[in-house]
């Protein structure tokens, strides 16, 4: 092996070698145990939170995997539909000044496959670096063949069954991209704004109760009062039911509307009345619905105002009756410029009432930058609701569950109150709806159109035209776990792994992804009984990977972490290039790049994929979110080092010596008796903690026995055994026996949370502890054998431990040389701890560098430094073990420097300025100083009077 741990050197080729030789696939034996990886999409890169639920997926499915189940991660990507069709048009746009519309839709489509053939490969090349030991042989994508006639057929069979129809209803439009956008795809930021507080005059005549001519209503979006039919008070306001059912006269466009009763308008708002526009904003919609109102539309797709409104009525069929007529002075205008013209014509006609700044939440596209606009369009819908009651009753009953738990309330909190789904798009990349239309607007649904015309019994000269929308990723992505599997065709691989056991998420998908899955599959995939099957058994749901303050990670904050970048380090220019080369905004990018030199002044050094990955099971802790923590990470990669030095020392000590491969007698030692019980307990532990989806709690029982017991004190224990010329063949090959087989045992623990390393290693150590087999990740995981423990040898090994510490704890104190030999007294009344100082000698002897050990039993020991061990006196006599005058001159400085400092903090804490000024959190440190220099101080006191008294 080599001296140092270069993580670089192995990893790859030992990735490339699993792969190679198809270790990732089901074996095809053993009980199955599968999951899906979260589809990223094709145009993204790894992030944290993908390093962090990836790594959580491969431990589990190596876990398994060792313990002999016929495993499979089934692993693919999605298309992304928004993002990819966005990638490519910026690229057609930069490289060739043309847009998809010169190009035209097949031709298009076209590009977007050679883009994805040469670069949509980033993020699976990101995956096999991270040692994701997924089944890259029937690796999917929701584009290609196989999953478009899933998508088909879930589609015709809703449609048929009335579960999918088409309507005219409200959705997100994005006024840039032109296509409805799913919530998830809308950011709602907080945005300085405006309430303008507008007089809408009554009609016919009519009065308020204080004799006012007009109502006021208030509202964020002055443009939307062009599309107002109705004015909502609350049923039970006294102050508005006289005028319930009366109208007022809209201003600049003189249309009569209704006063209505509706519980939305809130009585202790504003002046409780409200102004409702259906066809542009949500809550007004539901209103319109309640109260039958017509739906007026005043703006175009580009979100500009509509020289003539459209008008519908509430179930979304055309109105004639309603004039959509509209004032040509905002014909074509933005909504920006029709706001500020509809502010001063009202203010003209003295129709404001007040204008009051306010801070407002602003829907924005998350890749157009837009605010969202609530439009009336023609849109393909799922009767989400239908489908989502056997999915509630999943989870009910326990088919499905949370980990942890308290997520199904969300869950519950969505479904129980679950709309119908918008599920088509106006993109040209993705999955084309396979509907199609006559000239009189028929619909007619099917796989294509020869079928269409057979299903239907078309005449053949009737002229059919294609749906031009395609289906939301998420309805795709919805048939994930069924549909990477074969479904429609009954594959031996849908029935072999179908349900799967468990899906690894992040909560901000539940609904969008989680619940859809669930209504998916629980419609289309049944068992044998006929009974609804469900996509998995248990949702592990993840927290978010933040920042060591606590922040999102996001590049407009600058402190985006790379996962790669930590595995194999990146030099700080490069850092700064990564965090700000694209920022248009020169100061924000300057504010990124000092931030970024303070926290990486010479930017990120490698630590490799194990380092990682430990790291963040270690801090995988249920459901919260994780601030992250650089030093964990560098106090894993030490980890690993520790191992590696740990493994060359039982190389040296093992390799050509006889280690009793094929059970040879042997003679063990205390050390190693205790060494294999610990090992059981710890097996049992990350066992336990896996099952039980605690990453964090196996990851620090394997930290404990790795780095505590085996490496800092079985291998010291080892060592007097070993360097014994007196010590027996079969003692000496108990030992090296125990080395090997109890770190063989430890490495296939670690496998599944540290794969690189422990295979390297293994490669060396199987064949000393008489393993056999190509790799470590092949074998079987270790099983506890609870007769190997024993609580007498336990107890045993703890007092020698505790004897060896209070002997290295008092040379600390008395700054005793640890090369110095040194002699100890034993005092006490326990008969254990004599006969354990007689038949431990060997190992303290050694291990504590000992000069002379006896146990005392006179009345008055000479002069010595003392701790205790449970009841027992450990003395070091210190007459000769220290140059008294030197010792004390040395503790004299030490005490003088402490007053002083002493002095300075009383001084500062007793300035009332500083204590007033300064914040809460700069005082107690002080306070905090000042307590650690009073403590060390008594302690110095105290000692160099034992000194003194010498």
């Amino acid at each position: 092996m080599e001296k140092t741990y270069q993580p670089e050197n192995i990893e790859r080729q030992w990735y490339k070698n699993w792969e190679d030789k198809g270790y990732f696939r089901p074996s095809g034996t053993g009980p199955s145990f599968s999951q899906v990886i979260p589809p990223p999409n094709v145009t993204g890169s790894l992030h944290m939170g993908h390093a962090f639920q990836h790594t959580i997926m491969d431990t589990l499915t190596r876990f398994k995997r060792m313990q002999g189940h016929n495993t499979l991660w089934q692993v693919g990507t999605d298309h992304a539909g928004i993002a990819t069709q966005m990638v490519v048009e910026r690229k057609l746009a930069a490289e060739e000044g043309k847009s998809r519309h010169d190009l035209g839709r097949e031709d298009f489509i076209r590009r977007i496959w050679e883009w994805k053939e040469h670069s949509g490969g980033t993020i699976t090349r990101q995956m096999r670096r991270l040692g994701n030991s997924v089944d890259w042989d029937h690796e999917r994508f929701t584009m290609d063949d196989g999953f478009y006639r899933a998508v088909q057929e879930v589609f015709i069979r809703l449609f048929d069954e009335g579960l999918v129809y088409r309507g005219k209803r409200l959705v997100n439009w994005d006024p840039k991209l032109h296509t409805a956008i799913s919530d998830l795809e809308v950011e709602n930021k907080e945005e300085k704004g405006y309430f303008w507080h507008l007089r809408y005059p009554l009609a016919d005549d009519e009065k308020t109760l204080d004799g006012k001519d007009y109502v006021v209503v208030a509202t964020t979006r002055p443009e939307t009062m062009l599309g107002d039919t109705a004015v909502a008070v609350h049923p039970d306001d006294d102050r508005y039911q006289h005028l319930i059912g009366k109208h007022v006269m809209l201003p600049l466009v003189n249309r009569r509307i209704p006063i209505v009763a509706d519980h939305h308008a809130d009585p202790e708002k504003g002046s409780g009345c409200v102004k409702i526009t259906p066809a542009h904003d949500f809550n007004d919609y539901a209103v319109g619905k309640r109260n039958n109102l017509p739906m007026i539309n005043v703006m175009t797709m580009d979100a500009h105002i509509r020289p003539v409104a459209e008008v519908y009525n509430a179930d979304g069929s055309e109105n004639a009756g309603v004039d959509g007529t509209m004032p040509e002075a905002y014909a074509g205008l933005t909504r920006e410029e029709a706001r500020k013209g509809i502010v001063a014509d009202m203010e003209n006609q003295g129709l404001v009432e007040r204008i009051e700044d306010h801070v407002l939440s602003v829907p924005r596209g998350d890749r157009s930058g837009l605010i969202i606009e609530p439009m009336l369009t023609d849109q393909w819908f799922v009767d989400a609701k239908t489908l989502a009651k056997p999915a509630i009753e999943a989870v009910e009953d326990g088919r499905i569950q949370f980990v942890p738990k308290q997520y199904e309330n969300m869950y519950f909190a969505w479904m129980r109150d679950i709309q119908e789904w918008c599920i088509s798009r106006q993109l040209w990349w993705g999955h084309r709806i396979p509907a199609w239309y006559d000239a009189s607007g028929n619909i007619y649904v099917g796989r294509d159109e020869t079928d269409v015309r057979q299903k239907y019994g078309l005449a053949a000269d009737l002229e059919l035209s294609q749906d031009e929308d395609v289906l939301d990723t998420w309805f795709s992505s919805a048939l994930w776990t069924f549909g990477t599997l074969g479904w429609p065709e009954a594959t031996e691989r849908l029935k072999t792994f179908h349900p799967t056991d468990v899906l690894v998420t992040g909560f901000d998908i539940i609904f969008f992804w989680v619940a859809r899955m669930i209504m998916m599959t629980m419609h289309f995939m049944k068992n044998e009984d006929g009974t609804p099957q469900v996509p998995f058994k248990k949702v592990y749901v993840t927290g978010l990977i933040r920042d060591e303050n606590g922040d999102k990670m996001s590049k407009s904050k600058g402190n985006v972490i790379d996962p790669l970048d930590m595995i194999d380090g990146i030099s700080l220019d490069d850092l700064l290039e990564k965090r700000t080369g694209n920022l248009m905004q020169p100061k924000l990018a300057e504010k990124i790049a000092k931030r970024t030199r303070k926290e990486f002044p010479e930017g990120i050094s490698a630590h490799g994929t194990d380092a990682l990955r430990f790291t963040l099971a270690a801090m995988a802790t249920t459901g919260r979110d994780i601030n992250w923590d650089m030093k964990r990470l560098e106090g894993y990669r030490n980890f690993c080092n520790k191992l590696w030095n740990a493994a060359r020392y039982v190389l040296m000590n093992t390799e050509g010596e006889d280690c009793g491969v094929n059970d040879e007698p042997v003679n063990l030692s205390l050390a190693d008796r205790w060494i294999i019980g610990e090992l059981q307990h710890c097996e049992e532990e990350v066992i336990r903690h896996l099952d039980q989806y605690r990453f964090d709690l196996a990851a620090y029982a394997l930290y404990e026995f790795i780095w505590n017991e085996y490496c800092d004190w079985y291998l010291e224990l080892s060592k007097p055994v070993l360097s014994d010329e007196g010590a027996s063949v079969e003692a000496k090959r108990g030992t090296r026996r125990t080395l090997v087989r109890v770190l063989e045992a430890v490495l296939r623990l670690a496998h599944p949370m540290m794969p690189f390393i422990t295979e390297e290693i293994w490669q060396r150590i199987a064949p000393l502890a008489g393993k056999t087999g190509d790799s470590i990740m092949l074998q079987p995981f270790p099983q506890p054998d609870t007769s190997k423990q024993d609580a007498a040898v336990a107890r045993d090994i703890e007092w020698l431990k505790g004897v060896i510490e209070a002997v290295r704890n008092i040379r600390g104190e008395m700054n005793i040389s640890p090369a110095r030999q040194i002699p100890v007294l034993l005092r006490g009344t326990d008969a254990d701890d004599t006969r354990r100082m007689e038949d431990y000698r060997q190992f303290l002897m050694s291990l504590a560098k000992l000069e002379k050990l006896e146990w005392f039993e006179g009345d008055r020991a000479p002069m010595s430094a003392t701790q205790l061990v449970g009841e027992m006196e450990v003395l070091v006599p210190m007459a000769g073990l220290i140059d008294k005058e030197a010792e004390l001159k040395r503790l004299d400085k030490e005490l003088d420097r402490l007053q002083k400092e002493i002095g300075r903090l009383e001084g500062k804490l007793g300035n009332e300025k500083f204590t007033a000024k300064a914040p809460p959190e700069v005082v107690e440190k002080e306070q905090e100083k000042l307590r650690d220099a009073q403590g060390s101080q008594k302690r110095l006191s105290e000692q160099r009077a034992e000194i003194e008294a010498m």
